[in-house]
């Protein structure tokens, strides 16, 4: 008679690799730096701060302390005046949703440790290509579903409130295929999308053309990849496996839509919004295309260019301001798989 330990651990490894082979190539990991030192990060929950202001008085003074987050957070010029602003503001922390979405986040994020080793995980990673880049403190917070999340070189701050799930009694107001990428999953991944987009993304501002805005985020995305190796490319462009999926599979007619539309060089805004800004889905190919699907091109043909150019290193490619340059020796070949 087998021993039963080891048929279960026999059947458990089976599983594992008929899950891996199942998958799609882009669940696989990009190179996972070596990284020796971890770096620690400043990082502060403000939740039971906001749920626990009581006085006007109380709410000046956290405001107070918070200057980054009343002011741009918060958005304090968005309000006539001072005094309208925090009768808002008050009005909403202290309205009795605010302990139910602060139940929420205490459910789903426990007490943010997770969270914390993610950002930790990410920015440990950014310090091997990066070894002088100076560390952001990270702030979270519940608002009242205000915001979902301002990232700097120098700060970062997190609405949690916002990525709560489905399970969440309260959620954000938008169309569900937005919705359903607000799950706490996508906190760290999102973060250091923007990140990259806001430190390296756009190296030529005047270049207003839809080449140049594709190789940004193309950038910005193989950034964010490297800098959390092992989250799965859907992950970071918000698109569902099956629909990262279709566009591999037909991406010699995507490029072909782009090409017949004249998209590439194009300076004209309705153009861009149709392939470059979000969408359900980009009709001009077909309902089954995801939006922004001109992003994913672009991080296409950067992924080709590395590629190409094993000897480029992230740093390098990150400061590559000429999209025409990077296109063109990315020798990016759209076939179909």
């Amino acid at each position: 008679m087998q021993n039963p330990v080891k048929l279960i651990l026999l059947m458990a490894t089976l599983i594992t690799l008929l899950v891996r082979c199942g998958r799609d190539k882009e669940e696989t990991c990009a190179f996972v730096p070596p990284v020796k030192d971890r770096v620690s990060l400043e990082f502060i929950s403000l939740s039971d701060s906001v749920v626990n202001i009581g006085t006007k008085a109380e709410l000046v003074s956290f405001l107070s302390r918070h200057p980054v987050i009343r002011d741009y957070f918060l958005r304090r010029s968005m309000y006539p005046n001072d005094s309208v602003f925090l009768d808002e503001l008050y009005k909403r922390f202290t309205n009795n949703y605010l302990d139910t979405l602060r139940a929420d986040v205490k459910r789903v994020f426990g007490d943010e440790r997770e969270l914390k080793n993610q950002f930790e995980e990410a920015f440990s990673n950014m310090r091997y290509y990066y070894p002088e880049a100076k560390l952001p403190r990270i702030q979270t917070l519940v608002t009242g579903l205000d915001n979902d999340m301002l990232v700097s070189d120098s700060l970062i701050i997190v609405s949690l409130d916002y990525f709560l799930g489905p399970g969440a009694k309260y959620r954000p107001n938008m169309y569900e295929y937005l919705l359903r990428q607000y799950v706490k999953q996508n906190i760290v991944p999102s973060t250091m999308l923007l990140y990259g987009m806001n430190r390296f993304g756009y190296n030529d501002l005047a270049d207003e053309r839809a080449i140049a805005d594709m190789m940004a985020f193309g950038k910005s995305y193989y950034f964010a990849k490297h800098m959390l190796p092992c989250v799965p490319d859907s992950v970071f462009i918000w698109y569902t496996g099956d629909e990262i999926k279709g566009a591999k599979e037909n991406q010699d007619m995507i490029w072909y839509r782009l090409i017949e539309d004249q998209v590439l060089y194009s300076t004209n805004h309705m153009v861009k919004q149709r392939f470059l800004g979000e969408r359900p889905f980009t009709i001009e190919v077909g309902e089954k295309c995801p939006g922004r699907i001109a992003q994913w091109v672009g991080w296409e043909i950067v992924k080709s260019y590395m590629k190409a150019h094993p000897e480029t290193s992230l740093p390098q490619l990150m400061e590559m301001s000429d999209a025409d340059k990077l296109f063109k020796e990315s020798r990016y070949k759209p076939v179909k798989k």
